[in-house]
């Protein structure tokens, strides 16, 4: 493993503090890693050509929406707002 030096806010760094106290991670280093792998799973999430094939089975399984294309791309717009900030 490589080391690296994070500059944090005193804030933050309590922050980190209570949560490895807490018993919730091992040390500093183990919370800033855990952050990392979940930021990276939730910008890259591994999904397998066998995953794509069953969410578009059960797509098409489930038939036709009820919904008209405005509804659809009110409720993406809705859904994609609170992701932009």
């Amino acid at each position: 493993m490589v080391t690296m030096t994070v500059s944090l806010p005193e804030p933050m760094k309590g922050w980190i503090d209570r949560q490895v106290s807490a018993g919730e991670y091992a040390s500093a280093s183990d919370y800033v890693r855990d952050l990392v792998r979940r930021d990276r799973q939730r910008r890259e999430p591994e999904l397998t050509l066998d995953d794509l094939r069953q969410i578009l089975a059960e797509s098409r399984a489930s038939g036709t929406g009820g919904r008209d294309l405005d509804a659809l791309f009110d409720e993406a717009i809705k859904r994609a707002l609170p992701r932009e900030r």
